[in-house]
């Protein structure tokens, strides 16, 4: 899985228990009525294997966790720039629900570390500065910053695989829910497509209704006969496209195939880049030919669905960098007022 390789395999297919806890969850995200098909599993199994795969392939290019604490701040550049300051990494995991149930847990008390996903929102803005031009300090220089915001810590788990495993089934979920998005957005178009059928169906009777009425005896009705074809040819075509949209809405094999347009293309849905770039400490970008101290840093930014992107890592987090809980509270009032 992300993040931890074969139609429903035999049965000593080692993937067999991933795909069909997956299937299961995608079905339970889209429809459980879909478990009344025949072989709902088998139809689905192909594309949840290859969305698999593609999470495998992208997982090899996720790096092995790094350090999230006060110390890493100061010690790793690239958790000193995704922060602003230390101070800023214990209050994000003191607003942690998920981490503070994880090391609040019975089960849990013994452990020192966990290992989870941290995303945010990366920004690069334009603004105004100081900066040294040709060895002379010159004021009002357009630069270029770059900031993260949004910050969010997920997946949380006792172990790296874990934790992967655990953000490959929120993506299959995500994806699904792409499936969702897609069936609500052909519901949509097929009432479009009755409301805009009945609209021409009732202009086409109105002028036939015309056509050859006691307008005609007067000789000053219109030949509205062009003005009949254009319009038969349009409701023709309208009922055609409802008709194909309707039927895939109204069959669970349609539903089907809605998911497996997405599962069986994952590459289309779901993408990991690499993403370079120069700073200096206060989050100004440099660039390369510049003699200005600065870090080369590299991101990883994923894409999921239309419009979401994040800047991942995948982060271990002791547990002496949770805050206590009274400090917990007094963050969440600063927070309330």
């Amino acid at each position: 899985m992300l993040f931890g390789e074969s139609p429903l395999g035999a049965a000593d297919d080692p993937d067999r228990p991933i795909v069909e806890a997956l299937i299961e969850a995608v079905v339970d995200a889209v429809d459980p009525r879909l478990r009344l098909v025949s072989s709902y599993r088998e139809k689905l199994a192909p594309g949840v294997r290859r969305t698999i795969a593609h999470m495998r392939e992208l997982g090899r290019e996720v790096p092995e966790p790094v350090e999230l604490s006060r110390s890493a701040w100061g010690a790793n550049p690239l958790i000193a720039a995704l922060f602003a300051t230390a101070d800023d990494i214990p209050a994000l995991l003191g607003r942690s629900h998920e981490l503070t149930a994880f090391f609040d847990a019975a089960a849990n008390a013994a452990a020192q570390e966990a290992y989870a996903l941290l995303g945010m929102k990366m920004e690069e803005r334009t603004v105004l500065g100081t900066a040294l031009v040709q060895d002379a300090v010159q004021h009002d220089v357009a630069q270029k910053t770059i900031g993260f915001s949004g910050h969010r810590v997920l997946a949380v788990a006792a172990d790296a695989l874990a934790s992967r495993r655990e953000v490959g089934a929120r993506i299959m979920r995500r994806l699904a829910a792409l499936a969702l998005q897609r069936i609500t957005a052909r519901e949509r178009r097929a009432n479009e497509l009755e409301e805009r059928k009945a609209i021409l169906a009732a202009r086409l009777r109105l002028l036939t209704l015309r056509r050859g009425g006691l307008q005609s005896v007067a000789g000053d009705a219109p030949d509205e006969g062009a003005e009949i074809e254009k319009l038969e040819r349009a409701l023709r075509a309208t009922v055609d496209d409802y008709i194909e949209t309707k039927t895939n809405l109204a069959t669970l094999d349609g539903t089907i195939g809605i998911i497996n347009d997405i599962l069986r293309a994952p590459q289309n849905h779901l993408r990991l880049a690499r993403l370079h770039r120069r700073a200096s400490r206060m989050g100004i970008l440099v660039p390369p030919d510049s003699t200005e101290a600065a870090t080369d840093l590299e991101f990883l930014e994923l894409a999921l669905g239309e419009g979401m992107r994040a800047v991942i890592a995948m982060v271990r987090i002791p547990r002496p960098e949770m805050p206590s809980k009274a400090d917990r509270v007094k963050e969440a009032a600063r927070h309330l007022i």
